[in-house]
C-alpha cells in the first residue's frame, strides 16, 4: 500500500447476525440447533402480582429493540470508510520513533493486534495495547491475491462496498468464530468488520484484507471504544448505570448520549443472570420473571418508587438472552427506563430524576384515583 495512502473500513457486520447466511454460520464447537430462533419478539405480558410493575409497564420496548436491529443493519451502509491523501505514520506500543511503509499499523497488523484512532480519516491510525482503548482487534490477515480466478489478480478492478461486504461475510464471519473458539454471540456487542487496502493501494497491487471485531452503534457508527480483548469480555450487550441512549426517527441509536439531550430511554441497572441460573439457557419466561422482580426494586432505588414511574408517564423494560448468546458466555441484561409511542420510542429530554419532556411536552400524570372526567364533546353545556 501506498504511504501516503491510509486503509480505509468496508462494511462492518450487522449486529444482529443471521448464522445461517453464506459465512454468517459458528464452528461445530457449539450446537445450536436445538435452539429457537435468536431475534428479540414482543412476547405477552406477564400478569399482574403484588409488588410487581403493572403489566402494561413490561416489554413493550422489545419490538422496538429489534427494530432497532435491522436499522443497524441498513445503517451500515452508510459507512464509506478511510479517504485521505495524507500520509499514514504508525507507531507500535512504546515506540517513540515512526515506522516506515513497511511497517505501519495497517501493513504489520496480526491476529490479536488492537488497533486505534483518532481522527475521522484515520490519519493516526496506530498499534495499542489491548488493554487500552481501542476501535479494532484484528482476527486475520487475508491475502485475496492467493485465491484462484482473476477476481483481485493484477490489474482487476478496486471491488466496490457491496463486495466488500460478501468479503467479510464470507471471510472475517468464519475468522471470527474461529479466533474467539466458536464463542462469537450473534447478539453481542461486537460486529465483525474489515479494512481493505484502499483503492490506491489495490492499484499497487496490495490485495490484504483484515478481519476484525469492533463497536458499530444503529447509525453505523464505527468509533465507539473498546478496553481489552473481545475473549475476555463479556459480550453482552449492555450500558452503563446511569448513560442514556440515543435516538433517531424513533428508534435508538445504541449510543450513549448526555441525558439533557433527545434520548430513548435511560438505563436503571445492570443485572447479572449468571448469579441466579446455572446450566442451560434458562427459558424467556424464567428471565422475565427474574427481570421483572429485579426492575421493580431498582424503580424504587433508581426513580422512588413505582408512583414516580406512572407519575412521569414512563414504562420499564427489558431484553432476553437468547441461547446462542448463553451458551457463549454473555449473561448480563439492562433494565431500562423510557416511553414507547406509535412508531418506536418518544423522545424524552433530561434524567429520568428530575424533570422530563417527553416528546417535547411535560407529562401529564394519570389519574391517582376515581375516574378521570372526559373532555366535554363540542357544543356541551360547561360543567356546573
Amino acid at each position: 500500500m501506498p504511504p501516503d495512502q491510509p486503509p480505509r473500513t468496508a462494511l462492518p457486520e450487522p449486529p444482529d447476525t443471521d448464522a445461517s447466511a453464506p459465512g454468517g454460520g459458528y464452528p461445530d464447537s457449539v450446537d445450536y440447533s436445538d435452539y429457537a430462533d435468536y431475534e428479540a419478539e414482543p412476547t405477552a405480558p406477564t400478569r399482574r402480582r403484588p409488588s410487581q410493575l403493572p403489566a402494561q409497564r413490561i416489554r413493550w420496548g422489545l419490538l422496538a429493540i429489534a427494530i432497532g436491529a435491522v436499522v443497524a443493519a441498513l445503517a451500515t451502509m452508510l459507512i464509506s470508510g478511510f479517504r485521505s491523501s495524507h500520509g499514514l505514520e504508525a507507531h507500535d506500543p512504546g515506540s517513540t520513533e515512526p515506522t516506515g511503509r513497511a511497517h505501519s499499523a495497517f501493513g504489520s497488523a496480526r491476529p490479536g493486534d488492537c488497533l486505534a484512532w483518532s481522527t475521522p480519516k484515520a490519519l493516526d491510525l496506530t498499534k495499542v495495547n489491548c488493554a487500552d482503548k481501542h476501535l479494532f482487534e484484528v482476527t486475520a490477515e487475508i491475502d485475496l491475491s492467493k485465491y484462484p480466478g482473476r477476481e483481485f489478480g493484477p490489474g482487476s478492478r478496486f471491488p466496490d462496498m457491496l463486495r466488500f461486504s460478501e468479503l467479510r461475510d464470507e471471510h472475517c464471519a468464519p475468522a471470527a468464530a474461529t479466533y474467539l473458539g466458536g464463542k462469537l454471540d450473534p447478539r453481542g456487542r461486537f460486529v465483525v468488520g474489515i479494512i481493505n487496502p484502499g483503492e490506491p493501494g489495490w492499484a499497487h497491487g496490495d490485495r490484504t484484507i483484515r478481519c476484525g471485531l469492533q463497536l458499530v452503534s444503529a447509525t453505523g457508527n464505527a468509533t465507539q471504544q473498546a478496553v481489552g480483548r473481545v475473549r475476555d469480555s463479556d459480550q453482552s450487550r449492555t450500558f452503563e448505570i446511569g448513560q442514556c441512549i440515543g435516538i433517531a426517527q424513533s428508534l435508538p441509536t445504541n449510543e450513549a448520549v448526555d441525558c439533557a439531550k433527545p434520548h430513548a430511554y435511560e438505563v436503571m441497572s445492570v443485572e447479572d443472570l449468571g448469579a441466579h441460573f446455572s446450566g442451560p439457557p434458562p427459558a424467556k419466561d424464567d428471565q422475565d420473571k427474574f427481570m421483572q422482580d429485579e426492575c421493580g426494586k431498582v424503580i424504587n432505588d433508581y426513580l422512588g418508587g413505582q408512583d414516580a414511574l406512572l407519575a412521569k408517564t414512563l414504562t420499564a423494560f427489558w431484553d432476553n438472552i437468547d441461547a446462542r448468546s448463553w451458551l457463549v458466555g454473555s449473561r448480563k441484561l439492562n433494565c431500562f427506563v423510557g416511553k414507547g409511542s406509535q412508531d418506536g420510542f418518544s423522545t424524552i429530554t433530561g434524567p429520568a430524576k428530575a424533570d422530563i419532556l417527553i416528546d417535547g411536552q411535560a407529562p401529564v400524570p394519570p389519574p391517582t384515583s376515581g375516574r378521570s372526567t372526559p373532555a366535554p364533546l363540542p357544543g356541551a353545556a360547561p360543567p356546573r
